[in-house]
């Protein structure tokens, strides 16, 4: 024979008489608790018996002769006492727990966005960190195929790259965009005379490309460009044109300082030319956790101007 619980687990119809029980006992009895429960005496008289007969035993005597606890109940109000003062501990926690952001966003970049003067991911984390001091950072620079593959495996929870060909299973928030041009750098046959050249003068040359799939590799082979050095980012792409012995696609905000010191020109800007698009990119599936969806947020509003930027 299976053998008897003698503490009934407590649940939530438990936790209201208990409530009821706990009103009485403070009120000295039921008539009394009437209107503080805004019940009706029969009701109450009914909570009470169903409680005691949950827990096998008398908790108070209630009658003519007067309202009193058992001993029982004495101690069953001091454990009840105790019992919702740790039910109210347990919600102040979990409401501060929901109100208070904590845990780790990680965030992958591809290549420069800090020289870019659309990128405005420095005053999302700025705005990010003033309303969730507690969460941490994780930041790196990846290449977008890496970063997509991190995000549909879950190790990273939030990648801002390119968007060119979008993936099922991401969702992407379009962000910033950066202009994109031919450049040579001094040394070059180009340099001196680069609005001289012609398009096929151009295919000729050593042609210096980002390897993997991406709006880089796409222009360049619908350019017919033959790429003579591959490269797995910009900075090292800005290197080989530097050179002097490769042109290549290099951002406009990145090529900007070479140029004003004469160390780059662009190649047939009016010919040559993209634009890329970026996205904030997450997981479809499961759905981003609140650290995330906030910081989505943040973006939203820091690109639509809702957040100072100064």
């Amino acid at each position: 024979m299976p053998r008897r619980m003698l503490i009934p687990q407590i649940g939530n119809t438990d936790l209201k008489l208990l409530r009821v029980f706990k009103t009485v006992a403070e009120c000295g009895g039921v008539s009394a608790a009437e209107g503080e429960l805004n019940t009706g005496r029969s009701t109450i008289s009914k909570q009470l018996s169903d409680l005691e007969t949950r827990f096998g035993f008398r908790l108070c005597n209630r009658g003519p002769a007067g309202f009193f606890l058992t001993d029982e109940g004495a101690q069953v109000l001091r454990a009840t006492d105790a019992l919702l003062d740790s039910v109210r501990d347990f919600r102040t926690q979990v409401n501060e727990v929901r109100q208070k952001l904590v845990g780790t966003l990680r965030i992958a970049a591809f290549d420069q966005c800090i020289s870019n003067p659309e990128a405005r991911l420095s005053h999302a984390l700025r705005a990010f960190s003033e309303i969730a001091p507690d969460v941490d950072l994780d930041l790196s620079l990846l290449q977008p195929n890496i970063i997509e593959a991190r995000l549909q495996e879950g190790h990273l929870d939030i990648g801002v790259i390119a968007q060119h060909h979008p993936l099922p299973g991401l969702d992407y928030l379009p962000v910033h965009g950066e202009d994109m041009y031919l450049y040579c750098g001094r040394g070059h046959a180009f340099f001196d005379e680069p609005e001289m050249l012609d398009i096929e003068e151009v295919r000729r040359a050593k042609y210096a490309g980002i390897s993997f799939n991406s709006p880089n590799l796409q222009v360049g082979q619908t350019l017919n460009m033959r790429s003579r050095a591959v490269v797995q980012n910009e900075m090292m792409l800005a290197m080989l044109v530097l050179s002097g012995q490769y042109i290549g696609f290099i951002p406009a905000h990145m090529a900007r300082h070479f140029e004003e010191a004469d160390k780059m020109r662009r190649i047939l800007p009016e010919q040559i030319y993209y634009r890329t698009s970026f996205a904030a990119a997450t997981r479809r599936a499961p759905e981003p956790n609140r650290v995330t969806r906030v910081f989505l947020e943040v973006l939203k509003k820091v690109y639509a101007g809702d957040v100072p930027t100064d």
